[in-house]
């Protein structure tokens, strides 16, 4: 069984967390480091990807702006999405073959972290790419594939203010409904109990196996491969 590394970044701006990516993307694709999953949360910020029109954001970039929101484009798949503290982001640095295999993958996965949080949950088939509960979208999912080495991921609302998404169309669906694991709990919620659930099936789903590794380590990973 390949390994997978995983690590827990805590708080990330987003800019940071997209250069952490590119530089693990080149090292992966080069075969100096095992797939890696990146673990963490966001400041505030509305990701447009690639299919993303200015009608998502309805309210205009400086209603965002006075409420703390940057809009950043990314080249991830899908549409508007937001970020914020207490929902967890997931980016997996990994090397695939079949995208839609993966992203079939990636939404098992989550439910199944889910489902040992007690919540039932469905995902895309009929509907779009990501995960559904009791009608309700609760994890996006949106990827970007170079030299068959994946960037970008999924994002599973934990514990985080659900309001920014009523100022936009979210994944480009009108009139969708978002949730959180704490709104169908109707329970206060840890997120770093459900960061390490995700990470146990994120691992069991894709047949790797997890390896915790600290910040500190994939920068001395990767310093170790740049100098190679």
């Amino acid at each position: 069984m390949e390994d997978l590394w995983v690590c827990n970044l805590g708080l990330v701006a987003f800019d940071e967390a997209l250069a952490l990516q590119l530089r693990l993307r080149e090292a992966r694709q080069a075969d100096e480091i095992p797939d890696t999953l990146l673990l963490l949360e966001h400041p505030a910020v509305y990701t447009r990807g690639r299919r993303s029109t200015p009608e998502e954001l309805p309210l205009g970039e400086a209603f965002y702006a006075a409420h703390g929101i940057e809009v950043v484009d990314v080249d991830r798949g899908g549409r508007v999405t937001y970020h914020g503290p207490g929902q967890l982001v997931g980016y997996p640095i990994m090397r695939i073959g079949d995208i839609i295999g993966y992203l079939r993958t990636m939404e098992s996965a989550i439910i199944a972290a889910l489902a040992r949080e007690g919540i039932e949950a469905q995902g895309g088939g009929e509907r779009p790419t990501g995960v559904w509960s009791a009608g309700a979208k609760i994890a996006s999912i949106g990827v970007h594939v170079s030299r068959r080495v994946t960037t970008h991921g999924f994002a599973v609302n934990a514990e985080n203010d659900l309001e920014p998404f009523e100022w936009i169309v979210p994944c480009g669906l009108q009139g969708v409904r978002i949730t959180s694991i704490a709104q169908q709990s109707g329970r206060a919620h840890n997120l770093a109990d459900f960061r390490e659930l995700m990470a146990a099936e994120f691992a069991r789903a894709f047949e790797r196996r997890a390896c915790e590794v600290a910040p500190e380590q994939l920068d001395g990973a990767l310093a170790t491969a740049v100098a190679g």
